[in-house]
């Protein structure tokens, strides 16, 4: 009986395996995608809006340079 428990719990084991295999991998590459895109969305959108700032803070500087 006792080698039928330990051979039953490795076949068990063996198909929680197979199932993260399967299953869970995929849905956490997912994941982390998703994870990465929004975060690559979000440096994208704050490097336009340095530039945005860079951009006219050269205009301001520019415009008091050529009214001194």
């Amino acid at each position: 009986m006792s080698g039928a428990k330990s051979l039953l719990r490795v076949v068990l084991m063996i198909l929680l395996g197979a199932f993260v295999l399967v299953v869970v991998i995929p849905l956490l590459l997912k994941v982390v995608g998703i994870t990465l895109g929004i975060l690559i969305h979000l440096a994208v959108a704050a490097i336009y809006l340095a530039v945005a700032l860079a951009v006219g803070y050269l205009v301001l500087v520019g415009i008091r340079a050529l009214l001194r």
